[in-house]
C-alpha cells in the first residue's frame, strides 16, 4: 500500500473543497488521518455523518495540533481569523497552505499571524461546482484539475515537494506562479465571468416587459448555463471580488472595450467583424476540450431521454 504523503492532515472548513480535500485525502492514502473543524454545529454534524475525518471539532486551533499539514478552506474575508486562531497552536515544520480563489490578498491576510517555523504555501485548486456544503463535496472533484501555487521565495523544497505530492496524489496537476499573476488570470477566467453571470440574471430578473414567469419557461443553454455559474455561494464570490478588486477592474475595463466594439459590429451590420470573433471564441472552446478542462460531449453532457 502507498505510503501517505502526511501523517496528520487538518482541514479547516468542511464545505465543497475542504469536504472533497478530506474525502479524497481519505480515499486515495494522502493521510494518515484527518481533523476537520467547521464552525456551524449542523456542518460539523454532516460532516460526521458522511465520514470525512477521524476527528471533528468546532476549534480550529484544536484541529491543528499535531496536523503536519493544514489547508484552510473558509472564504477568503475569513483567511486572516482562522490564521490568527490557528498560529499559535501549529507545530514547527507544518505546511499551512489554503484553496482561496485569490492570493495576494490571503497572503497578506494570513502571514502576519504564522509563526515562521512553519511553511506557508498558499495553494488555489481550480476546481469547482456551482454546489456548496458539506453535502456538495465529492473524492473526484480535482481528478484532471490544476492547483496552482503561490508560494513566497523563500519557500522550503521539501515542503513544496510534499505538498505537489499531496495534491497529485488527490487527482490534480500542479502549477506554480506568481501571487498577482495568478490573481490576474483568474479574475479573467474565473471571476469576471462569474460578475457576469451574476449580472446578467439580476437583469433578466429585473425586466418589466418580461415576466418571472416567461425568463423560467424559456430559458435556453445560454441563459441556463448563467444560472448555474449564478447560484454559485454567495459569501465566497463577495469576497473573491473585494479581495481580488484590482484585477478584476482592470479585466472589467478591457471587458468593457471589448463589448462596445463588439455594439459598434450589430450597430453598423458589421457581418464580418462578427464572423471572426465568433470563429476565434469557437476556436478557444475547442482549445479547452483538447487541454482536457472539459468533456467534448453535445449540449454539455446533459441527459437526453428517447424523446428529446
Amino acid at each position: 500500500m502507498t505510503e501517505p504523503v502526511f501523517q496528520r492532515l487538518a482541514v479547516i472548513g468542511c464545505g465543497l473543497i475542504g469536504g472533497s480535500i478530506a474525502l479524497a485525502a481519505r480515499e486515495r492514502g494522502a493521510a494518515a488521518s484527518i481533523a476537520v473543524a467547521a464552525r456551524k454545529a449542523d456542518t460539523l454534524e454532516r460532516a460526521r455523518q458522511r465520514g470525512f475525518a477521524e476527528t471533528y471539532t468546532h476549534d480550529a486551533a484544536e484541529a491543528v495540533a499535531d496536523a503536519d499539514c493544514v489547508i484552510i478552506c473558509v472564504p477568503v474575508g475569513a483567511t486572516g481569523e482562522v490564521a490568527a486562531a490557528i498560529g499559535p497552536a501549529l507545530k514547527p515544520g507544518a505546511i499551512v497552505s489554503d484553496a482561496g480563489s485569490v492570493k495576494a490578498s490571503v497572503i497578506a491576510l494570513a502571514r502576519p499571524h504564522l509563526p515562521e517555523t512553519v511553511h506557508f504555501i498558499p495553494a488555489h485548486p481550480v476546481a469547482g461546482t456551482e454546489q456548496s456544503g458539506p453535502d456538495a463535496a465529492f473524492a473526484e472533484l480535482f481528478d484532471g484539475r490544476w492547483c496552482i501555487f503561490t508560494p513566497e521565495g523563500d519557500v522550503d523544497a521539501d515542503a513544496l515537494a510534499k505538498l505537489t505530492a499531496f495534491w497529485e496524489r488527490l487527482g490534480a496537476s500542479v502549477e506554480t506562479m506568481d501571487a498577482a499573476h495568478h490573481d490576474l488570470v483568474l479574475a479573467i477566467t474565473s471571476h469576471v465571468p462569474h460578475l457576469i453571470a451574476y449580472n446578467i440574471v439580476s437583469t433578466a430578473n429585473d425586466l418589466q416587459t418580461v415576466t418571472r414567469s416567461e425568463v423560467m419557461k424559456f430559458a435556453a443553454g445560454g441563459f441556463r448555463d448563467f444560472t448555474r455559474i449564478a447560484a454559485s455561494d454567495p459569501t465566497m464570490w463577495r469576497d473573491v471580488f473585494l479581495h481580488n478588486r484590482e484585477a478584476v477592474l482592470e479585466m472589467l475595463g478591457r471587458f468593457s472595450e471589448d463589448l462596445t466594439a463588439l455594439q459598434r459590429a450589430i450597430r453598423w451590420s458589421d457581418g464580418d467583424a462578427l464572423f471572426d470573433l465568433f470563429t476565434k471564441t469557437r476556436a478557444i472552446r475547442r482549445g479547452i476540450i483538447d487541454a482536457g478542462q472539459e468533456a467534448d460531449l453535445p449540449d454539455f453532457g446533459r441527459p437526453h431521454g428517447a424523446g428529446d
